[in-house]
């Protein structure tokens, strides 16, 4: 599938993008200018986090090991059907393909009709949903990426990992709605904030592992 995918990226990224709050990438001077808050880390904060990544780590290990293993499929399902999209508009508050997407839109729509999932409408709602955390270095196709687009620290843009350091997503009506970008370009890769695997959440994985 990665291979099918790879020829339709993008060669250059378009200079000014925008996430769902409709903002554009934070200026240099900008990120200069904002006041830098050290943290302190106490003994216990830093076991608490230990002890958060060990419990996900093993909520993937678990789910990975059901058999079958059917994630790929439905991602499959889902990203083939994100690619015939490229180019639909964005629309703010956008959910379907003939009046545009917005970013949560976009991906609530492909969840839903591609895997029987329905995820919250907002970014913000859709990144708290109870799904594993994926660290960077283990994203599989079909994971939902989170932004802070907006410079502020919450999430305000999301989209579906499609493999190969590429993902797809309604970024914003100046750079064409539904497209797709490289999550190691400079501005995608400072506004990452984490990953999720939301398609352990889908009614039909779960009748699929139980065969």
């Amino acid at each position: 599938m990665l291979n099918r995918f790879a020829p339709l990226v993008p060669l250059a990224l378009v200079t000014l993008l925008f996430g769902c709050a409709t903002t554009g990438p934070v200026s240099q001077q900008q990120v200069q200018q904002q006041p830098v808050t050290a943290q302190v880390l106490t003994k216990s904060s830093v076991q608490a986090t230990f002890e958060e990544e060990l419990n996900t780590e093993a909520e993937l290990q678990d789910f990975a090991s059901s058999k079958p293993y059917q994630l790929p499929a439905l991602a499959d399902n889902i990203l083939e059907r994100g690619m015939s999209l490229i180019g639909t508009r964005y629309r703010f508050g956008g959910t379907s393909e003939n009046t545009g997407f917005d970013c949560s839109g976009f991906i609530g729509y492909l969840f839903r009709e591609e895997a029987g999932l329905n995820l919250p409408r907002s970014t913000r709602e859709m990144i708290n949903v109870k799904a594993p955390l994926v660290a960077r270095n283990n994203l599989k196709p079909g994971d939902l990426l989170f932004f802070s687009t907006n410079g502020r620290g919450r999430v305000s843009h999301a989209g579906i990992y499609l493999g190969d350091d590429q993902f797809i997503h309604s970024s914003s009506r100046r750079s064409g709605g539904v497209r797709i970008d490289k999550l190691g370009d400079r501005y995608w890769s400072k506004t990452f904030i984490e990953a999720k695997r939301a398609l352990a959440m889908a009614p039909a994985a779960t009748t699929l592992s139980r065969n």
